[in-house]
């Protein structure tokens, strides 16, 4: 984020000349001296505009950060349990969690994965449980006795507190349409904050070929007022700048429309995220459940021809596929169990195997030290921007980063109206500098505009609403003048 006088309200918040004309150009004309004002101008209209949706995904993200800790305190009777001397068959488990809760199938299973966790028995196709939702049922695996059922949500099990953080951070609870909020705001950070430190670079640059002249008054100013408030965003915005662009890169990699940009992207050069393949041919075929069927009871389908969640179990342990782990049972008659690792924190187990429902088998494998490097990456990223990667450090950094994020949002509208010194917020800096700016210069970066605005169509599509909204009040000006 920018700590320049001239910045839009999430970088600085004034997007106006400064009075004292802080950054001065030399008389050469470099390519930034007179790209300058285009960044202030753009600074000026992605701040006014764009920072209510980032303080919005800042509180609402800050609230998540905390929700991981919240979830524990609040379902600990369902989580947790006395630890015992021996784990009952994961069969059993089951059957108990079907007697209490006999609605709906079950998609998935997860078994204690220490001492004192309890058993997770997901169903999906409950009455009255959201579509993409499932009812977790959680069972004490020393005892099979029920702890009781929660509406889980994703790959990470939220429940119903963090379920609710979650969606109200990315979509305000308003469905797809919602999404385009946080999209939005992700599309447009990372020219906030990489304009800002632009602008903080070149201000930091005058100013020490200022202090050298001896006529320089700027570095004895008082630090009152708006001085005092753009030190306070300068000291906060250039050292949370890279964690901002981690947020932004992060958060857009699985939004709506960019996201899917990125995973065609990664689709084109091999970097796709493998999966492993649960389809069974030949003597493994045939021997699977039907879609829907009840996998709970005797821990199979299909009684002799079904080795059951046990045996399961067994076969991914054996193939190293330690806890935490995800049983999902198959999907039809030539689908094979799939064992996958959920252990999201570093270091990261994400080991998936099939399993033929028939005799045991281990039919295919996925290694994550196999994955393409993007794919490693992006889940890496979607981890720790979600702050499970490194569990309580990493959630309080993101609760760091979104204060930090806020408290920048709050300062640069606070210069911005100081800047108005009268009362009033202050304006943009003057329209028309583009014509200054000599063809060489513009079209690189034009060109470089078109292109991510393509593939960041969040990004592309306001920005060419800006343009049209300042050329139409260019126009009425003239018209008036």
């Amino acid at each position: 984020m920018s700590t320049d006088e001239h910045v839009a309200p999430a970088a600085d918040a004034s997007g106006a000349a400064d009075d004292d004309v802080a950054d001065r150009d030399t008389p050469a004309r470099s390519a930034w001296s007179v790209l300058r004002p285009l960044v202030l101008r753009l600074h000026f209209y992605a701040g006014v505009l764009v920072a209510p949706f980032l303080l919005i995904a800042a509180t609402t993200g800050l609230l998540y950060a905390g929700s991981y800790q919240a979830e524990k305190f609040v379902y600990d009777h369902e989580l947790r349990v006395p630890a015992g001397d021996t784990k009952l068959p994961l069969s059993l488990q089951i059957d108990a969690a079907r007697k209490a809760y006999p609605q709906g199938t079950i998609s998935a299973v997860r078994p204690s994965p220490d001492d004192t966790a309890t058993t997770r028995v997901l169903l999906s196709g409950v009455k009255g449980v959201a579509e993409g939702h499932t009812r977790a049922v959680f069972v004490d695996p020393y005892t099979a006795k029920v702890r009781g059922a929660l509406e889980s949500y994703g790959s990470t099990g939220a429940l119903p507190l963090r379920t609710w953080i979650d969606e109200f951070h990315r979509d305000l609870h308003l469905g797809e349409s919602g999404r385009l909020y946080s999209e939005l705001a992700a599309s447009w950070l990372w020219v906030i904050t990489g304009g800002g430190l632009l602008l903080w670079f070149a201000r930091r640059r005058n100013r020490r070929a200022t202090a050298a002249s001896a006529d320089s008054t700027a570095a004895t100013a008082p630090t009152t007022g708006r001085r005092r408030t753009l030190a306070l965003h300068s000291g906060v915005g250039v050292w949370v700048a890279a964690g901002l662009f981690f947020l932004s890169a992060t958060g857009l990699t699985w939004s709506t429309y960019a996201g899917a940009n990125v995973t065609d992207l990664r689709a084109a050069v091999g970097q796709s995220t493998p999966a492993v393949s649960s389809g069974l041919t030949g003597e493994h075929a045939g021997h699977g459940s039907m879609p829907g069927m009840d996998m709970g009871h005797s821990g199979g389908g299909h009684g002799a021809t079904d080795v059951g969640y046990n045996t399961v179990l067994r076969a991914a342990q054996a193939k190293g596929l330690d806890d935490p782990v995800e049983i999902v049972p198959p999907s039809g008659p030539s689908a094979a169990y799939t064992v996958s690792q959920i252990q999201r924190s570093w270091p990261e187990k994400q080991d998936a195997v099939a399993v033929a429902p028939a005799t045991g088998e281990v039919t295919d494998t996925v290694r994550f030290a196999d994955y393409p490097l993007l794919a490693k990456l992006s889940r890496w990223g979607i981890d720790l921007h979600t702050g499970i990667l490194f569990g309580i450090v990493n959630q309080l950094a993101l609760a760091a980063l979104a204060l930090s994020l806020i408290l920048l949002i709050v300062w640069g509208y606070r210069m911005w109206w100081q800047r108005g010194r009268t009362g009033a917020f202050g304006r943009p800096l003057p329209r028309g500098a583009w014509r200054q700016v000599p063809v060489y210069v513009l079209i690189p970066p034009a060109v470089g505009i078109c292109v991510v605005g393509y593939y960041l169509p969040l990004l592309g599509i306001p920005l060419a609403a800006f343009l049209a909204v300042d050329a139409a009040l260019g126009a009425i000006a003239a018209r008036r003048a």
